[in-house]
């Protein structure tokens, strides 16, 4: 497997791999990872569909990618998905997944129309006092040292940043300012989050960070992911005749050591309550999704909180990696991401209207029609005053192909689940549907007196709390995520956000996608170049455009750091007038 760049291989067709018609794969859960690893298998690899067999321990597809209406309780996201132009292999794939919408296009067709002709963007990206604009007005607010504590993490080497909290490479000041919020409920990092992982975002999205305060950067799908992603990848499968074994845990894949080569011997599974053995060779290719974000998530209701009944490290995803794991040091450390709930957790809810009172509420905030089918919020709208760090979006409605056109489904999550709300004065992970809701209500701007009856009648509620939600956003050093082919591997490959890829950003879906394809690629010996991560981290156009826009349209004569004013001292700045290097400078505001 290596990495390539440009339209050269882009374009291009593999060869069919040599001895693939003699191979088969077995592809451990059915999330984004599985059904891209899926894709691959059958579009690059070239591998028949009936000799792949996917095990999923739910009776549905999807993973992390869900919505839908659950019986009884109504329409339910866990979550939402953020993209952007540049998720490489994102892209590779789905120009290749017909859509069920229109005829003769693809996925990625039907998306890029979409977002050409409804460009996102954010109107109003926080509030404050109940409902009115925060007025952070595009502005990161960071001052000199906290706009060089950003630069000295971006500098820094992964090494020393093993086993690193955020809070040990920045100070208050950082904290204290509009970027800080932008980010943190952008991407759900807190405070005691990985260091090495805030620098690979930084570093991986520093082409974005002008369209950060008002979320222009980004793209969403038409509907929900599990229907505008997941469902034309199961039809693509499905007519290649892929074998889809659903109620089956995996338990094991037990290895054998045949000399430096560690050979998948068995897979150990429950199907249907009943244990089952399914014996390999080394023509059968295994890829395991190790870990998940969403194991383990419970529902709650408009009268019921959901029940955190889960202990740190439960869940058979991280049973399965913790037994894989145990075998060999290469599988990587499981318990460095899962035995620390209080740290991983979060609750989202998602909230559905039922009349005519609550959409005036959010046009107000959003400045846009919520039923008019196009960009609603434009990305979370996050309340700065909020106890629980409350964030809420409505993307394009109907967010469900069976909503009813009257009705708008909201997707609500707070950072901070266990701290006492300022209306309701209990933690998130206590409240009731309808508590939520009238603490969204309250935030809004909702008269108090007509809370209580609103919350009540005017929306249903489903809260959903998901105990390892930012699991891969611990502190880890080298080895805790397993390499996506270990040491040694001849059939046997890891794939999802808890392998390990370089350059890229875990809780994307490009990361599934793109541990997937550099999994089948690998083992199949595909000869083909899997899309680099977008370099723009080396592009000193990009560098300076995105120094300028954190300044806040400050010049860099204006700071007064130590090297900047030697700089000046020297001439240096003077120097470089009239060249390529002061036209860059002064083309993007540094000077």
């Amino acid at each position: 497997m290596y990495y390539s760049s440009g339209n050269y291989e882009a374009f291009a067709r593999p060869m069919k791999p040599e001895g693939v018609d003699g191979k088969s794969a077995y592809l451990v859960g059915a999330g984004l990872a599985s059904l891209a690893a899926a894709c691959f298998l059958i579009r690059d690899g070239q591998m028949k569909g009936s000799r792949i067999h996917i095990l999923e321990e739910l009776n549905l597809a999807g993973g992390a990618l869900d919505g839908g209406e659950e019986k009884n309780k109504g329409f339910v996201i866990r979550g939402g998905r953020e993209m952007e132009d540049h998720f490489e292999c994102l892209w590779d794939l789905f120009r290749s997944i017909p859509s069920l919408e229109t005829e003769g296009a693809s996925v990625l067709d039907e998306f890029y129309w979409l977002n050409k002709k409804d460009p996102n963007c954010s109107l109003m990206r926080a509030t404050v006092n109940r409902g009115e604009d925060a007025h952070t007005d595009g502005k990161f607010g960071l001052s000199e040292k906290a706009s060089m504590e950003i630069v000295k993490l971006f500098m820094t080497r992964d090494e020393d940043l093993y086993d690193r909290k955020i809070t040990d490479v920045f100070t208050e000041e950082f904290f204290a300012s509009n970027f800080w919020l932008y980010w943190r409920t952008m991407f759900a990092f807190e405070d005691w989050h990985s260091a090495l992982e805030m620098k690979l975002y930084i570093q991986r999205f520093i082409h974005h960070i002008g369209g950060l305060p008002d979320f222009s950067a980004l793209k969403f799908t038409k509907y929900n992911q599990f229907e505008s992603l997941v469902q034309p990848m199961l039809k693509y499968l499905e007519e290649h005749d892929v074998h889809f074994v659903y109620d089956t845990r995996v338990t094991n894949v037990v290895f054998e050591q045949r000399g430096t080569r560690k050979v998948a011997a068995k897979i150990q599974c429950v199907r249907g309550g009943q244990p089952e053995t399914i014996d390999l060779t080394e023509e059968d290719l295994v890829f395991v999704t190790n870990g998940s974000c969403t194991e383990n998530s419970s529902l709650g209701d408009h009268a019921h909180a959901p029940v955190l009944n889960t202990q740190s490290g439960e869940g058979g995803c991280w049973q399965l990696w913790r037994n894989i794991a145990a075998q060999d040091d290469s599988f990587g450390r499981p318990d460095k991401f899962c035995t620390n709930i209080d740290a991983t957790k979060w609750e989202s809810a998602t909230v559905t209207t039922l009349d005519d009172r609550i959409p005036p509420y959010i046009e107000k905030i959003c400045r846009r029609d919520p039923f008019s089918g196009k960009v609603v919020t434009g990305g979370i709208v996050s309340v700065k005053d909020s106890s629980w760090l409350m964030s809420w979006t409505l993307n394009r409605q109907p967010h469900f192909q069976k909503q009813p056109k009257d009705r708008l489904v909201v997707w609500v999550y707070g950072l901070f689940p266990d701290v006492p709300g300022d209306y309701i004065k209990k933690p998130m992970s206590e409240c009731t549907g309808e508590e939520i809701t009238a603490e969204w209500l309250y935030h809004m701007g909702v008269p108090v007196e007509e809370i209580p009856d609103m919350a009540a009648t005017g929306a249903n509620c489903i809260p959903c709390m998901m105990p390892y939600i930012t699991a891969f956003f611990m502190p880890r050093a080298a080895g805790d995520r397993p390499k996506i082919v270990p040491d040694g591997c001849v059939n046997f490959a890891f794939i999802g956000q808890f392998a390990d890829t370089e350059r890229d950003t875990v809780f994307t879906t490009e990361y599934s996608v793109r541990t997937a394809m550099e999994a089948v690629y690998t083992l199949l010996g595909v000869d083909r170049g899997v899309p680099e991560v977008f370099a723009s981290e080396f592009d000193i156009r990009v560098l300076l455009d995105s120094t300028s826009k954190m300044m806040d349209g400050r010049k860099l004569t204006d700071l007064k750091q130590p090297v900047l004013l030697k700089l000046i001292e020297q001439g240096v700045l003077r120097k470089v007038s009239g060249t390529v290097i002061g036209d860059l400078l002064k083309k993007y505001g540094i000077v």
